[in-house]
């Protein structure tokens, strides 16, 4: 244990960041569950309306430092090509 005061704040603070950033990695991979599952579902208004909340939740997670910059394209794209593989034909 640290014996500064200082260093006894930071591990506070940096204990409280990582719960918060285990909580919204969570959130992003549940959001990402649902577009899954309304996939295999083969339900694309559903599919696609969830897409969009998981993109945006990738997208704050990448913002705030929890995923970074390509892995937040990678799997937004994995996502967009999983909605579009049950686009009905026109």
């Amino acid at each position: 244990m640290a014996q500064i005061k200082s260093q006894m704040k930071r591990i506070k603070t940096n204990e409280k960041a990582r719960q918060a950033n285990v909580s919204r990695r969570s959130q992003m991979r549940t959001a990402i569950k649902a577009v899954r599952v309304a996939v295999e579902a083969k339900n694309y208004e559903e599919a696609s309306k969830l897409s969009v909340k998981a993109q945006h939740l990738i997208d704050q997670a990448c913002q705030d430092g929890i995923l970074k910059e390509n892995s937040a394209a990678r799997k937004k794209s994995s996502l967009m090509s999983l909605v579009d593989s049950i686009k009905p034909q026109a």
